[in-house]
């Protein structure tokens, strides 16, 4: 299988039409990463003197300074040099899984006129970390896979539109699992449709470190001044954020920015570091890596949806291969608010969502 790889970029041009150097813009994002120029050309090994010499012809185009000098801290980033490095985050945030996905079609498009061509296994699939490290890894483990991200809602469909063979989606435990779980019932079929579990994993509020504005719950989002944002319509995350809602009978037209959506859960951190919003919503590893705080408000399982008569075809056993490699489970542990709970395990809907269906049929 040979692998495509696209990967985003971006530049700004001055009034000549130069454009900054992408190295520049890499390098601001070492200097916020390692606390000052000096520390960030130690940690990557790079010249001082030329990462200088960047700096200095980055402010020449842009006519701004982009670093501060400061006595006894050295050299850290002015805020036109902060906008550049969350700008990046944002683009990188936003566009990677739309481009892995891209990338991930055209592969199937060019192994249809290859020699030996093996067939993809299509998966669709909500965007999360742990269905991330499964197709990692069952692509380093030479699996042909043919991924593309979309929200939980489509990845249902797309299953039972026959256009893939796993959908991912996750549904929140407690109190509205059998609301989301009649959510998608119209895509699923009861004696055909069984899930594999993944991870159970969190839900939450990311808000800026120390939480300033006091946000705690989805009724502080209606706060004078608080700016929101918020999950694609289509996603599992933007049906949980209604959920609470209609619990707590808020309008979401009182919330400033409700409309306004990500579509990635990385993005919408990035989207808050970067001071364009005060909260968001999302699952916890990009909440800690853009060094949010994250205020948990529900539990939810992530799983595979796959068609009963797939089961022992190879691609599928190679799936819960993976799944069932204490390896991978510990990968997913280390991931924050993840838990590797019965990954691997297959049940039909009836076992998983007992509560959704009368006595009758669960026997």
């Amino acid at each position: 299988m040979h692998k495509v790889s696209i990967t985003p970029q971006w530049t700004i041009s001055d009034a000549q039409g130069q454009n900054l150097s992408h190295r520049l813009l890499e390098l601001l994002s070492d200097v916020q990463e390692h606390g000052s120029l000096s520390s960030s050309c130690k940690a990557t090994g790079g010249s001082y003197r030329h990462a200088w010499n960047l700096i200095k012809q980055g402010e020449s185009q842009l006519g701004m300074p982009l670093l501060t000098m400061e006595r006894g801290k050295g050299s850290t980033l002015t805020p036109l040099g902060e906008k550049l490095v969350w700008a990046g985050y944002r683009i990188g945030a936003r566009l990677t899984p739309m481009l892995e996905s891209l990338a991930s079609e055209l592969e199937g498009e060019i192994a249809k006129v290859m020699p030996n061509k093996n067939e993809a296994l299509k998966v669709h699939a909500s965007h999360g970390f742990a269905v991330e490290k499964l197709i990692e890894t069952l692509v380093a483990k030479g699996n042909n896979i043919e991924r593309k991200y979309m929200g939980s809602q489509e990845s249902v469909v797309s299953l039972y539109e026959g256009h893939c063979e796993l959908a991912g989606f996750h549904i929140p435990q407690g109190e509205f699992e059998n609301l989301a779980f009649a959510h998608y019932a119209k895509w699923l079929n009861p004696r055909r449709s069984q899930i594999i579990h993944i991870a159970t994993r969190r839900q939450g509020l990311m808000v800026a470190k120390g939480n300033p504005l006091e946000i705690y719950s989805v009724a502080d989002l209606t706060k004078p001044g608080v700016r929101f944002v918020n999950r694609q319509p289509s996603s599992g995350t933007y049906f949980l954020l209604e959920c609470f809602l209609k619990k707590a009978k808020i309008d979401p037209s009182k919330i400033s920015g409700y409309t306004l959506s990500e579509f990635t859960h990385a993005a919408v951190a990035a989207y808050v570091a970067s001071g364009m919003a005060d909260a968001g919503i999302g699952v916890e590893p990009p909440s800690r890596r853009f060094k949010l705080d994250f205020i948990p408000l529900a539990t939810e399982r992530y799983f595979l949806l796959f068609n009963k008569e797939n089961l022992n075809a190879p691609h599928l056993q190679a799936v819960l291969q993976v799944l069932k490699d204490p390896q991978f489970q510990q990968l997913v542990n280390d991931l924050p608010g993840y838990a590797a709970d019965h990954c691997g395990e297959v049940q039909t809907l009836q076992q998983a969502f007992p509560n959704s269906f009368p006595a009758s049929a669960r026997k």
